[in-house]
């Protein structure tokens, strides 16, 4: 009996998928490749709900280029995960004695708003969830402990999961010239304790740290560049956070903490530094992306944003983000949009969410 090689069966196979005009990334095991050889499609901003349409039309009257930018709002959470979404965005604002956000000012602008929080989840202490704060509050979670729950209840529940990337940013800044309410800063003592938060409400077997992908490399650079990501197959069941921030968030949470050691999140490091794993780069044409992937970093960047690609019906910046294989792509428009007429809305070919990362692919 003949007996060929196990590599030239698969290479015929794959040949044969090609002439047929199949994809051939629907045809590779997945389950084997590391979380950097993957693609995915997530939410941006994922836990918002829209402003109330009477508050929107106030807030239109007087400025409404700003109002086109956050006319959008999003299906629960756990519905997105269920669809095949494997990316989730989220707002955090430090609150250490409750009540900074319990009563926005946007509800005393017009009347006979819908309730908002009618159990007080916002006068209690701990981190919450909104956009911007007096205007755009609306959350399908309007505090982190809650979301983190639903998720652990979701992935304990669908334990065979691809890995979710939850891009997390720590907002909090003074707003001395505005008319919204200034929010509490972050500090360090903020930071350890939403490490602190993540680890006790999800679980650390549900989140893939830092100190996870390091292993025994020295830096968490080094075991990035030496291909030490995860299999999807050991990610399975398991989140990923990354730090939204370059600046002295982000800083103030690396120190003290070399390569991250201890910590629960990645961050948006430089390439070149030993925090260095994944960052951001919204801009889908930056013609350094593929370059960052094909070394082994994992990338975040940006469908649409401001609701204009949905608008104008234009998908350039989605093909873009495909094109250049950054890992995580996000949108608004996984659906299309229910505020304006448009046709737009993102996935993959099959109306897929998850795929081979086409830098990755086999040709």
């Amino acid at each position: 009996m003949l007996r060929l090689p196990i590599q030239f069966l698969m290479k015929t196979i794959l040949s044969l998928i090609l002439a047929l005009g199949l994809p051939a990334s629907q045809f590779v095991d997945t389950d084997n490749l590391p979380i950097n050889q993957i693609q995915v499609i997530g939410s941006h901003n994922s836990y918002k709900q829209a402003i109330d349409p009477a508050l929107f039309k106030a807030f239109e009257k007087k400025d409404s280029v700003s109002a086109s930018k956050i006319d959008y709002e999003h299906i629960p959470i756990v519905d997105q995960l269920n669809m095949g979404l494997r990316n989730l965005e989220i707002d955090v604002y430090a609150d250490e004695k409750g009540g900074r956000y319990a009563h926005p000012k946007g509800l005393d602008m017009v009347p006979n708003q819908k309730a908002f929080d009618p159990e007080g989840k916002m006068k209690q202490p701990g981190f919450k969830i909104l956009h911007v704060p007096d205007l755009d509050f609306r959350s399908h979670y309007l505090t982190l402990n809650d979301c983190l729950e639903a998720l652990r209840k979701w992935s304990e529940a669908h334990p065979d999961h691809t890995p979710v990337f939850i891009t997390l940013e720590a907002k909090g800044r003074a707003t001395p010239n505005s008319e919204l309410a200034s929010s509490e800063i972050f500090n360090k003592e903020g930071f350890d304790e939403l490490d602190k938060v993540l680890m006790e409400k999800l679980g650390s077997n549900h989140i893939i740290t830092p100190d996870n992908v390091r292993g025994k490399y020295e830096t968490l650079e080094k075991a990035v560049l030496s291909n030490n990501w995860p299999k999807v197959k050991n990610a399975k069941g398991k989140f990923l956070f990354l730090l939204d921030d370059r600046a002295a968030k982000r800083d103030m949470y690396v120190d003290g903490h070399p390569s991250l050691k201890g910590r629960a999140m990645f961050v948006c490091a430089d390439p070149g530094t030993p925090e260095a794993a994944m960052t951001i780069r919204n801009n889908p044409k930056d013609p350094e992306i593929a370059g960052l992937v094909k070394k082994g970093y994992i990338i975040r960047t940006r469908a649409d944003s401001d609701t204009r690609e949905a608008r104008n019906n234009d998908k350039s910046s989605f093909t873009a983000a495909c094109s250049s294989g950054a890992q995580i792509i996000t949108t608004d428009y996984y659906l299309k949009s229910t505020h304006f007429q448009s046709d737009y809305s993102v996935s993959f070919d099959g109306r897929k969410y998850f795929r081979v990362n086409p830098l990755f692919a086999v040709n």
